[in-house]
């Protein structure tokens, strides 16, 4: 069975930090890419930031500088670093992989059930 379990989240005031992490079950993790998506009310799912198999990253334009994302294939997890949180970074965030789960050779996408992130003062 494949799970995706995300944590960290939570409420924050703006300027602040918070670190997010997901950890896998189930998935060949150090053949994945990962990635973070958010979703705000009343708005599509949007990319956070991305990292490869190979710890190729990419981050949407609005998180550029301030948010990080790294990954740790002992522990089969990846972390998102936030930093300089706004009242915009405001949403659910997801933890996305798309990799092979164990038994299997063909790639599949699955999902976390989210963490609600909050800026506000």
């Amino acid at each position: 069975q494949v799970q995706l379990v995300e944590s960290g989240g939570g409420l924050v005031q703006p300027g602040g930090s918070l670190r997010l992490s997901c950890a896998t079950a189930g998935i060949i993790f150090s053949r994945s890419d990962m990635g973070w998506y958010r979703q705000a009310p009343g708005k599509s799912r949007e990319l956070v930031a991305s990292i490869t198999s190979g710890e190729t990253t990419n981050y949407a334009e609005v998180v550029q500088g301030r948010f990080v994302i790294s990954r740790d294939n002992m522990r089969r997890t990846v972390y998102l670093q936030m930093n300089d949180l706004r009242p915009e970074d405001t949403a659910v965030y997801f933890c996305n992989a798309k990799g092979p789960r164990y038994g299997r050779s063909s790639n599949s996408q699955f999902w976390g059930q989210g963490t609600q992130v909050t800026v506000s003062s």
